[in-house]
């Protein structure tokens, strides 16, 4: 207390001094003073210092918080260096909706000039916005791997209103390097679930960016080449600035499997069937489809393909090298007919539980020529994407009932991710070390844990980015920063034929229509006496079924006969009012009538 008390007193004696003293004060600063003026200098030089250094924007429009729809810029004095074009599939709350792409409004801005787009791999996440936004951005030229470019030419084919794609092809293992305007672009190679996956050193104005896409380390894949450690570290070896870096496996400890420890589990399953092999992955999974035609011929075994995507890509991958196929492997149904059912293996996709896939249709008996036999042994070679949890479950527990036995990644490890671990992505920034980070690819969960093993690593929490999508990053050769700038960012919405035009309204009706249905009224009003001309006609879809609701309909047919009453006395007929009257009540009255809310929509005619 006492402590306390002498505070104050000499608080109150220095007041009273600079009272006293005012010229002697301002004449003779005091060394504080003098310090503040000069940590102000030279806080002032070192912006001055900053703002003469070069400023390279990145901004991404997609892949962050977020799995999908990658689609990154790097934007230096208006010119703008694009990496990857991808799409995102729907959620569940998304009825209608096929695909959803980036928003590009900021590459329309006046004086922005696109000088190329690079492709990292053939996953739909990184090419599948293509087809939908490149006459947008006047065909720019486009950089990618031999397989990556096949699959995009293959794609384009589908959408034939569009121009020929001027597309140059990377060769990924000569550290060949592409000069655009302000940037040196060179790539090396990764390992994914695909083969030709390209990581970029990307040299700007503003220092060196190693950009790992989707990635892990396997030192013994399947059909590829393991990364080139030492490429990596000697791109990065002048002084990585910026490392910028998948996410998408970070959650998980370890390393992640390697390609071959999935090839000797799918061979125990090969060796013991009694029957078929019917074998369900993703289209693009060339690896495991390799594995696949590789251990049906070890054990004798014709191969049949199923699915429009998952032949394509094998015919794309084979033509290049990339899938080797002895002669009369691949079979076609007829064919396969003729055969005891330990000589066939079947490849196809709806590992997802998607509704128009090939095994979805086989589970409801709906395929032309396949149908769940006795010995069956049904392979899902893919772990589950989330959301489709209850829709896989549902097929396995279908498939089991046929007879079939179901093997999946949770009985045993048939299925590797292609995205690295913990451990490889602490040997990225092992190999890189840079001096900044940003972690790319994933929901802001797994975002947050890369930085914090970055941090873990010895970088800095300052010198981390940890940005959403649309948000401005700056970088400069001293700092990088996190802006409170914006570009747009929002879901662009693919619905058939029409792309951006379902917006949020059309969703929000959609939700309706699906959770509580629809409920139609038509009311002919009579021009002269301003009451019904007919009894209202009533449709209800999805909401309630007429024939065992018929004390609710007709309470509320008397209901919209009172509504019209008050509604046109006097004589007088305001169409609009009628129906926004009709909208409200009755939407009112059924709620507490059901507790739900269909979509009201009245019909109103003056006879």
């Amino acid at each position: 207390m006492q402590e306390e008390i002498n505070k104050i007193e000499r608080k109150k004696i220095r007041v009273q001094e600079e009272k006293d003293n005012p010229i002697v004060l301002t004449a003779y600063p005091t060394a504080s003073a003098n310090d503040k003026r000069e940590n102000f200098k030279k806080r002032k030089a070192r912006e001055i210092e900053e703002q003469s250094q070069p400023l390279l924007k990145i901004i991404p429009l997609g892949g962050l918080e977020e799995v999908g729809r990658n689609m990154t810029l790097f934007e230096y004095q208006n010119q703008i260096l694009i990496v990857d074009m991808g799409l995102q599939f729907p959620d569940e709350d998304m009825p209608g909706i096929d695909f959803i792409i980036p928003n590009i409004e900021y590459l329309k801005t006046e004086g922005k000039k696109i000088l190329g787009v690079f492709i990292t791999h053939g996953h739909y996440d990184h090419l599948g916005a293509i087809p939908y936004l490149i006459h947008k951005l006047n065909y720019p030229r486009i950089f990618t791997a031999p397989l990556t470019r096949g699959i995009i030419l293959k794609r384009q084919m589908d959408f034939p209103g569009l121009k020929p794609l001027d597309i140059t092809t990377i060769d990924k293992n000569r550290n060949q390097s592409i000069e655009l305007g302000p940037f040196k672009i060179t790539a090396f190679h990764l390992n994914h679930n695909i083969p030709d996956t390209i990581g970029l050193a990307i040299n700007t104005p503003a220092g060196l960016i190693i950009y790992a896409t989707d990635f892990k380390f396997d030192f013994q894949p399947v059909g590829d080449k393991p990364a080139n450690l030492l490429q990596i570290a000697s791109l990065a070896n002048s002084g990585a600035k910026l490392l910028m870096s998948d996410s998408t496996g970070v959650e998980n400890p370890g390393h992640s499997l390697s390609e071959k420890s999935i090839m000797e589990n799918l061979e125990t399953i090969f060796l013991k069937a009694p029957g078929r092999i019917i074998m369900a992955t993703f289209a693009s999974l060339i690896s495991r489809l390799q594995q696949a035609i590789y251990l049906s011929e070890k054990y004798n075994r014709k191969v049949v393909i199923e699915g429009f995507t998952m032949k394509n890509n094998v015919a794309i991958a084979e033509n290049l090298g990339y899938i080797k196929i002895k002669k009369g492997t691949i079979i076609d149904w007829k064919e396969s007919f003729s055969l005891p059912p330990q000589k066939l293996t079947i490849l196809c996709t709806g590992a997802q539980g998607e509704s128009e896939a090939t095994l979805m249709k086989v589970a409801n008996k709906e395929h032309k020529y396949l149908k769940i036999q006795k010995d069956d042994t049904v392979i899902f070679s893919s772990s589950v994407v989330p959301g489709n949890e209850l829709a896989v479950q549902n097929l396995k527990d279908t498939l089991a009932k046929q007879g079939a036995k179901v093997y999946h990644y949770k009985i045993m490890d048939i299925h590797a991710s292609g995205h690295g671990y913990q451990e490889d992505l602490k040997m990225m920034i092992s190999l890189v070390q840079p001096q900044f980070f940003m972690p790319i690819h994933g929901y802001f969960s797994m975002l947050k844990t890369h930085a914090e093993l970055a941090q873990d690593l010895g970088i800095p929490a300052e010198n981390i980015a940890l940005a959403s999508n649309g948000q401005i990053v700056e970088l400069t050769k001293e700092r990088i920063s996190v802006t409170n700038k914006f570009v747009p960012a929002n879901y662009v919405m693919v619905d058939g034929l029409g792309v951006g035009d379902v917006g949020g309204v059309v969703l929000r009706d959609r939700q309706t229509l699906s959770k509580d249905g629809i409920f139609l009224i038509i009311v002919l009003v009579d021009k002269k006496t301003g009451l019904l001309y007919s009894e209202p006609e009533i449709v209800s879809r999805g909401f309630v079924y007429m024939k065992e609701s018929k004390k609710l309909i007709d309470q509320t047919k008397k209901i919209i006969a009172e509504i019209v009453s008050q509604c046109t006395k006097g004589n007088t007929f305001n169409e609009s009012y009628i129906r926004n009257n009709l909208r409200d009540k009755i939407g009112l009255y059924l709620f507490q009538q059901t507790q739900r809310r269909p979509m009201i929509l009245p019909v109103v005619i003056e006879v």
